[in-house]
């Protein structure tokens, strides 16, 4: 009964997950759809919009050839009226002449037509007639003013769509996920020497396999790669995946995208938990900060909201220490006393997992660490075999030491600005760094026996977290050689509990 009712919760769950898969099959369908209807628009819009300035700029060229024709045909017409008038004139001097001439002939005196004769000779002379050039200025030929658009109407008849890049292939081998870095490559499945340059989009997502349509994030856009692979730095990973692709572009158009990849960004993320911190803690999500007013008088202020909220709700607008909301998961009281500790709201079960943590420039005292969920409300880090941490004191005198169930080591470093916390729980090792230079600290060895949380004390300052990071490469590499070494261990170290 118990093996078949297993087998079928096994059932169970591998229909919903493929009904899950179908489902979000068919979201991208739809939206698949939704966007061919959206996109044929807008190209035939974008079409008629080419079309009607290709039609303008004929339009255009037409009026202008229209107009030099006309010029043409305006001058030379000119030129011929004038010319024309020219002749017109001369003609009509050169027959009366002619007229007058013919009647000389009829004088009988011979002094009377002497005369005549002189005066026919110097108006011949002196007649229009004969400097008129009897060549036409300009010829009827138009020729120069023809068109022959046959190549321009070849040219019309090989309009085609723009030539679109293929979608480039990403090599999820090629691809590299390390010190919060994810470097992405991809190739061309042809050569393509028109490419000018490529897009690349990603977006975070809890979700493996293909991109989900809905309940996801926006995608980010980088744009005018140059290369076929890039970089993203300074990234924090708070989710488990991120959903990549890539589309090439020419000078002209950009082509479809590539098939997405899924790359797996998993790392630790936790925030503080402000529900058992110590009253005279001012917790936010990363940050804490010493607050010395935060324990007075809250037990009062605390009954009171108790019995008020029997019968209505707590005030929104409040905003100290003492109206944050009580503890929801119940797992642990309320530090007090001084121990002025907050743990983190995540516990840590196994894997290796690297966060780090700056201190305020003028921090009297803070310890950074680890603590099983059952250190005690007055216990302090380091003081109890329930944790480990290191502590700085800058208050009287300046110390830097490990700590661990009440024993203390000194540390013959200097404190860095940051400071990197490595823990290997399934190695049983805590190791602390510099964030910068990356230099070893400190190594606990424990056999840890029960889940650990990460643990802050601070008292006079504050603290900062920066979690959603990945073991760095660096830290990596010292583990190792650290664990290749022998009698390396401190007196604090190789500790069962």
């Amino acid at each position: 009964m118990g093996s078949q009712r297993e087998a079928l919760q096994r059932i169970i769950s591998t229909l919903a997950n493929k009904n899950d898969e179908i489902q979000n099959f068919i979201d991208t369908l739809n939206q698949t759809l939704k966007g061919v209807q959206e996109n044929s628009s807008n190209i035939l819009s974008e079409l008629d919009e080419e079309f009607d300035s290709l039609y303008s700029i004929l339009d255009e060229v037409k009026e202008s050839m229209i107009n030099s024709i006309k010029q043409e045909q305006a001058r030379k017409s000119q030129e011929l009226q004038s010319q024309l008038s020219q002749c017109n004139n001369a003609l009509e001097n050169s027959e009366e002449l002619l007229e007058f001439a013919t009647r000389s002939l009829d004088i009988k005196e011979p002094e009377e037509f002497s005369k005549a004769a002189r005066q026919i000779k110097d108006r011949v002379t002196m007649a229009s007639a004969f400097r008129l050039s009897l060549k036409p200025k300009v010829s009827d030929n138009m020729t120069h003013l023809m068109v022959d658009f046959s190549q321009e109407r070849q040219i019309l008849q090989t309009l085609k769509f723009l030539p679109v890049p293929k979608a480039p292939e990403i090599d999820p081998v090629e691809c590299l996920v390390a010190d919060n870095s994810v470097t992405v490559a991809w190739r061309m499945p042809e050569e393509d020497n028109k490419i000018d340059h490529f897009i690349m989009e990603y977006r975070k997502t809890n979700f493996d396999g293909l991109p989900r349509v809905k309940d996801e994030r926006c995608w980010e856009v980088v744009d005018n790669i140059k290369g076929t692979e890039y970089t993203l730095s300074g990234l924090k990973f708070d989710s488990k995946y991120m959903n990549f692709r890539v589309r090439a572009c020419n000078k002209a158009v950009a082509g479809e995208f590539s098939d997405p990849v899924t790359l797996e960004t998993k790392a630790l993320n936790f925030n503080l938990d402000n529900s058992s911190s110590h009253l005279n803690l001012k917790v936010e999500d990363t940050c804490v900060e010493w607050d010395p007013t935060g324990g007075k008088g809250q037990d009062s202020k605390i009954k009171g909201k108790e019995n008020k909220g029997r019968s209505g709700t707590p005030s929104p607008k409040r905003t100290s220490v003492g109206s944050r909301p009580p503890a929801v998961r119940g797992s642990r009281d309320r530090f007090t006393g001084e121990s002025y500790t907050v743990l983190g709201d995540t516990a840590i079960e196994s894997g290796q997992h690297y966060w780090e943590v700056k201190a305020q420039k003028d921090c009297k005292s803070y310890s950074v660490g680890v603590a099983y969920k059952t250190l005690g409300k007055f216990d302090q880090l380091g003081k109890t075999n329930t944790s480990w941490c290191i502590h700085v004191n800058n208050w009287l005198q300046n110390t830097f030491a490990a700590k661990h169930n009440n024993k203390v080591k000194a540390l013959d470093v200097a404190v860095p600005e940051r400071i990197g916390v490595f823990c290997d729980f399934d190695g049983g090792q805590l190791s602390f760094y510099d964030a910068n230079s990356k230099q070893l600290l400190y190594s606990f060895k424990a056999k840890f026996t029960q889940p650990v949380l990460p643990g802050f004390m601070v008292w006079c300052g504050g603290l900062s977290l920066s979690t959603g990071m990945q073991v760095p490469s660096a830290v990596r590499t010292l583990q190792k050689n650290e664990n290749g070494m022998t009698g390396s261990t401190s007196s604090l170290n190789n500790i069962t509990q």
